[in-house]
């Protein structure tokens, strides 16, 4: 499952790294090619919510090895799309398996080891997460430079097709347990007031991020101005700080749990503005996305934390919902910034995203006060 995160992952977000060849190989702009992922997001966020009621009664063993079917099918889409509409196409499919596999991740993880050691498995399968963060990208542009854009999407299908050899020989069956059927609904979760106002933060905070993040490649060729080389080394040293922060974050979040939640997105959002200032330079503009992919790489562990402590008892509803913000969060963020960047530039989009961060952090504040009172 870890592998299976792993390609997911890169799936989901390599079109971030290529997407200048991409945009111009296809003949479209870099904001249409961004809106990838945006249609990814989307489709995400339908699955989520809907995919435990269309499975129904199958053996989920069957559906994760359905999903990373459909994950290896993707890929090879993208890699051979002759236009656009097919090029989205494959995308629509990546974004079935990044809602499906993501809401039962953590219901697959409860299901295969004992209850003590559901967190040591969920931190061993997120690992496939934290992995694609550090290599993904600065591989992905990498590849893209070495055997083009296509090659670099066609590289991820083998690693699906392992993964999936690999569950379907090591999983055990898994039929739906009828007793998990009568958990409580998303609807009757959300009637908490610090779980809507909690959610829209986290939902804000990715839709800040991806404003941005989605827009980094062309803003790191236009602006800063660096070679193919120098912009894998600036990929890879933000995930490797991601990778880091994900390390650390338990620390802060013993120490003070909302404040963390607090100082994130507002290190983010100062981040966003201080590049509008100085994003001609380069080493400067480098520690500056460093100390990014230190913060947001490691914000979801932050909320997740916040599902356990929020939803004890109600902790596989409560995912479902984050996965749902979350990747409608990156679907808008995406388009956003797409519109933005095209039509308004690259400041605009950089200045929306601080907007958008401070709001998160402000949300969560309310959330934290919200908290206390209930």
């Amino acid at each position: 499952m870890t592998l299976c995160v792993f390609a997911l992952i890169a799936s989901e977000f390599m079109p971030v790294s290529l997407l200048s060849p991409l945009s111009r190989d296809l003949a479209i702009s870099e904001g249409l090619a961004g809106q990838g992922i945006a249609i990814s997001g989307a489709l995400a966020v339908i699955t989520s919510l809907t995919i435990a009621r269309l499975a129904g009664n199958l053996d989920r063993k069957i559906l994760l090895l359905i999903l990373t079917l459909v994950m290896a099918l993707s890929g090879l889409m993208v890699a051979l799309a002759p236009n656009y509409l097919t090029y989205l196409a494959g995308r629509v499919l990546i974004g079935v398996v990044i809602g499906g596999f993501w809401s039962m991740s953590a219901a697959v993880a409860i299901r295969l080891v004992p209850t003590d050691k559901v967190p040591r498995a969920l931190a061993i399968s997120n690992g496939g997460n934290a992995l694609a963060t550090v290599i993904a990208a600065p591989l992905g542009s990498y590849l893209g430079a070495v055997i083009g854009w296509r090659g670099a999407f066609f590289s991820l299908v083998p690693v699906a097709l392992i993964a999936l050899l690999w569950q379907g020989f090591t999983l055990p069956s898994m039929p739906v347990d009828a007793a998990r059927q009568h958990r409580a609904k998303p609807a009757q979760l959300l009637r908490a007031p610090q779980v809507l106002v909690g959610l829209t933060a986290y939902g804000l905070l990715f839709m800040g991020q991806f404003t941005l993040f989605t827009y980094l490649r062309p803003f790191l060729e236009t602006v800063t101005q660096v070679e193919v080389s120098t912009l894998s080394l600036v990929l890879l040293t933000i995930g490797v700080a991601g990778f880091i922060g994900t390390l650390l974050i338990g620390v802060f979040l013993q120490r003070g749990f909302y404040p963390t939640l607090i100082a994130i997105p507002l290190i983010m959002a100062a981040i966003a503005l201080l590049l509008i200032l100085s994003g001609h330079q380069l080493w400067l503009t480098t520690a500056l996305l460093a100390l990014w992919g230190l913060v947001a790489t490691a914000a979801p562990a932050g909320w997740w934390a916040w599902v356990a402590r929020t939803f004890p008892d109600n902790a596989e509803t409560g995912g479902g919902l984050i996965v749902a913000v979350v990747q409608l969060s990156i679907a808008l963020g995406s388009t956003l910034g797409g519109l933005a960047f095209d039509h308004a530039g690259w400041q605009t989009t950089f200045a929306i995203s601080g907007v958008l961060l401070i709001m998160a952090a402000a949300l969560a504040l309310t959330t934290a006060r919200k908290e206390s009172t209930a």
